[in-house]
């Protein structure tokens, strides 16, 4: 696509929004047209949250999940089952998980599976952290929801191996997920289902 932009300014920003993942030329071009036909507080609205969120938002520092505080909301529940550990990649499985509403403990937010083709190991995650959180003694049980992928099955035999010394319940989510499938596109009746049906973690699936 080789757009001739009538200003300089709408070209850069165009280039910005193009550099968002998974949003073309086209699209990126569309969503600039329809904000300049805004008012001015709305862009400004739109900007200022945009900044805030980068300048102002946490990771808890237990679960490492976005917050507002340095503790989240889930964490600091003490509603939650605490003697409980989800274990999943990223912030957007923690949405998915809690769109069910079928599970009521806490969780632990690696950043990311374990990928060697991507230079991604153990190292690079918030697996120690996860470690030091077993150790405490308060741990009943873990499960393991990581996308039915090689690497995320890589991941949770890496986790099984570093936790399997320790007193605590080891589960793998069921595999009505289907395998290669990423938790955050599965339907909440599945995911939830695939929660509660749970099963033992042995080193194998």
């Amino acid at each position: 696509m080789n757009e001739q932009f009538p200003s300089v300014l709408l070209e850069k920003a165009v280039g910005e929004f193009a550099k968002l993942p998974g949003i073309g030329r086209k699209t990126a071009l569309r969503l600039v047209l329809h904000l300049l036909r805004q008012d001015t507080a709305t862009v400004e609205a739109f900007g200022h949250a945009m900044i805030t969120l980068k300048h102002e938002v946490k990771y808890c520092q237990v679960c490492h999940n976005i917050s507002d505080t340095e503790t989240c909301r889930i964490c600091a529940n003490p509603h939650r089952d605490h003697s409980v550990i989800c274990v999943v990649e990223n912030v957007r499985d923690v949405m998915a998980v809690e769109a069910t509403q079928q599970y009521t403990g806490l969780y632990h937010v690696l950043g990311g599976v374990i990928s060697p083709m991507d230079g991604i190991g153990p190292n690079d995650l918030q697996i120690n952290s996860l470690i030091e959180r077993v150790k405490t003694g308060n741990i009943n049980e873990v499960i393991l929801a990581l996308s039915t992928t090689m690497e995320g099955d890589t991941t949770n035999f890496y986790i099984y191996r570093k936790l399997e010394e320790f007193n605590v319940k080891l589960s793998v989510i069921a595999r009505g997920i289907s395998v290669g499938d990423e938790l955050e596109y599965a339907d909440e009746v599945t995911l939830g289902r695939s929660i509660v049906n749970r099963t033992p973690f042995n080193g194998t699936v």
